[in-house]
């Protein structure tokens, strides 16, 4: 149970990305009060957690209506997350979340950022939603499932509490370290990603 947890919480920590998502949050928010900050902080995290609880329990049941195979899936899966590590490990994934936030922050009639860009695409993107759909399909059980949820709601806690400390967690750690850390983070990721596409050609080869 221990394994899958702590394997189920690194996916979803490398895919959130709480560093990389920090200091993007500060910039957006710079003009807000200390209170609204918080708040559209709390309101992304209720919704991005939202966003992943019905793709964990009815993704499957639209792949199924789709007619897609969850060893495709899998595939598939795997594949854009380890396009998501490439990006991490190159920057170039920090590079279009920082063009997206310019984006939204130099329209005057954008305000409250909780639900874009925050918690869609940044928080609850295509990649969580690949990866809470990808190990949902390996839980077995009430049990596993949960442990799943657990793991995801426990990202976004952290998450949730690094965009309320954005400012003086920027100010502690610098650009550098947040650049080596989101580096680190896309090898790991890019692993995890490789390991998704092996279980789907298995998976396929033995059907």
């Amino acid at each position: 149970m221990f394994e899958l947890f702590l394997s189920a919480f690194v996916t979803f920590f490398v895919v959130v990305d709480p560093p990389g998502c920090a200091p993007i949050y500060a910039g957006l928010t710079r003009d807000a009060t200390r209170k609204q900050s918080v708040s559209m902080a709390v309101r992304a995290t209720i919704i991005s957690g939202l966003i992943l609880l019905v793709f964990g329990l009815f993704g499957e049941q639209l792949l199924s209506t789709l007619g897609i195979e969850l060893d495709s899936f899998r595939i598939a899966g795997g594949i854009m997350l380890f396009i998501i590590a490439i990006e991490m490990v190159f920057e170039k994934r920090t590079e279009r979340r920082v063009e997206r936030a310019e984006k939204v922050s130099a329209d005057p009639e954008i305000e409250d950022v909780s639900v874009f860009p925050m918690a869609m695409p940044m928080m609850a993107g295509p990649g969580a939603i690949a990866a809470i759909m990808l190990l949902m399909n390996q839980a077995n059980g009430i049990e596993q499932s949960a442990i799943v949820f657990a793991a995801a709601a426990l990202v976004l806690l952290i998450t949730m509490l690094s965009l309320i400390a954005a400012r003086p967690l920027m100010n502690l750690l610098g650009t550098k370290v947040e650049a080596a850390i989101t580096r680190l983070l896309g090898v790991v990721l890019a692993a995890l990603a490789a390991q998704f596409v092996i279980d789907g050609i298995r998976g396929t080869l033995l059907t």
